[in-house]
Order: C-alpha cells, then structure tokens, then sequence
C-alpha cells in the first residue's frame, strides 16, 4: 500500500465536543474580541448577558486538534504548516452545548519529492441535542516533508481571484502579543505557537500566531464592517494563509463588498499573510 493509499484510508475517531459560554467567551478573546473596550459589538462576544457565538468558532469545534502528531497519521507534524481553511454554517451557532464529528481526509494533492504535499480533511459538525448539522469546516494542511507519496498527481485548488480594483474598505487591526497563548486554549495546543525551541525546530525564528487565529481577526473586521449593527453573518468564509503573522504585530485587512460576497485579504507590512479570501454574508 502506498503513504498516498494509507492516508486517504486513515479513519478517526469520533471527536465529542461539550462547551459552554465559558468557552465561547475565551474563543472570542483568543481572536481579539472585547477590543475597543465598552464597544457594544465587542460586548455581546466576551459577556455572558445577550452573548453570541462568532460564526468563526465552527473551526473549533469538535475540532481534532493537532492530529497530524497525536494521531499518528505517518505524516512529518514538525514540518507542517496550515494552508488554508473553509466553513460553511448550516444555521447560527450556539453559545453552548455537546457536538460531535468524525474528520476524514478527502483529498491529497501531491507536489512532488521535495515538494511536500497540501492534505485536506472535513468534517460536519452535529449537535448532540438536535442532530442537526451545524457547520462543515475543510482545512488544508502544506506537508512540506511529505511529498511523493505514490498517489495520483492532482492538481491544487484554484484560489479565489481578489477584484482587480482598489478595495472597498480597509480595516487596521492589531494582534495582542499574548494572542497564541489564549487561542490555544480553544483546543489547538500545537507547540509551534509557543514553544521557541519547537518553532526554531520547524524553521521558524520564534513561535508563530495560529493560522486560525489570524482567520478569526479578519472574520471580526468582516461582521464590524458589514454586519454590524443588523442580523447579518458570515455563512461561508474561505482563505488561503500564506505567511505567518507573529503575536503582537498588525494586520492591515483589505475587504471588496460585491453583494452578498465579501473578497479579502490581510497583510503585516508588505507581507501578505492572508489571501484569496472569500466569505459570503447571510
């Protein structure tokens, strides 16, 4: 059987998941929520009276973790990076309760030797209570020490095409250099967001802000801008992450409106971290 075989046929274990508005606070935080402070918008994130959920949290819920190493997928986790990241809301989250989800991978496109490879897995999250499906999320992870792996070449997804215009908005928004450090308490506790020994081990100079971390920033700076104030949310966001962003450092969000559709992409000084993004409004 080929490493390309063995993964696609990798089965996991069912992740349940019980949370409460505690945990729906700190998520919140973790992505910079509560900042201006006495912000109503802000409020309604991180206090419990008239709390609600981000529609970003679907990516931590039932969420597997840093599976690539507790897991044993054979795959090198001390080289890998999160590539991109996709959710789509079946109906508004809940700011508590017990769901669950089995993640499967359902596509590996292979770069070739040396090249690495981009693993995807997906997985539906079900309220425990209803049996409804909440959300679906799609991560990519780049596998930069696992290319060849003896499978069909499979060309990589198409990204997002930005508007060729200058952007409608632009939101400054600043990362707290202690973002790692509350985020991974929302369950990715990869040691490459705070170990410095780990992180210079992976090739980077210093422990680095989780992908997803800087995905819910941008998510915020959407709903500020387009949402705030009215029923409208995010149903469906989609990017690509392309640079790390260091705890503490500055994002500057570029964000093109095109009715329902909000195209974006965020940057740290010249260095484009985030791109080809997508979210739809609902």
């Amino acid at each position: 059987m080929t490493r390309y075989e063995s993964l696609m046929e990798f089965r996991f274990p069912e992740f349940v998941h019980h949370f409460t508005r505690r945990d729906t606070i700190l998520y919140a935080l973790g992505v910079g929520a509560g900042e201006p402070a006495g912000d109503p918008w802000e409020l309604r994130h991180v206090y419990e009276d008239g709390l609600a959920a981000l529609p970003t949290m679907a990516v931590v819920l039932a969420y597997p973790g840093n599976w690539y190493r507790t897991l044993s997928p054979g795959l090198d986790d001390t080289l890998i990076v999160h590539a991109s990241e996709r959710f789509e809301l079946h109906r508004p989250l809940p700011v508590e309760g017990t769901v669950a989800a089995v993640p499967k991978i359902v596509a590996i496109h292979d770069k070739g030797e040396g090249r690495g490879s981009l693993v995807m897995s997906r997985r539906t999250i079900v309220d425990q209570a209803t049996g409804d499906a909440l959300a679906t999320v799609t991560q990519t992870a780049f596998c930069r020490g696992d290319g060849n792996l003896g499978g069909p070449v499979i060309p990589s997804p198409k990204p997002h095409a930005l508007p060729a215009r200058d952007p409608d908005k632009r939101v400054e928004m600043g990362t707290s250099v202690r973002s790692a450090l509350i985020y991974r308490l929302s369950g990715d506790d990869n040691p490459l967001h705070v170990d410095p020994a780990f992180a210079r081990a992976a090739g980077f100079g210093q422990p680095i802000l989780h992908g997803l971390a800087t995905y819910g920033h941008v998510g915020r700076a959407i709903m500020k801008t387009f949402c705030n104030g009215g029923s409208a949310t995010i149903r469906t966001m989609d990017c690509r992450f392309t640079a790390p962003v260091i705890p503490g450092e500055r994002l500057s969000i570029c964000l093109w409106r095109e009715g329902d559709f909000v195209s974006f992409r965020a940057s740290v000084g010249d260095r484009v971290v985030i791109d080809s993004g997508m979210a739809e409004l609902t």
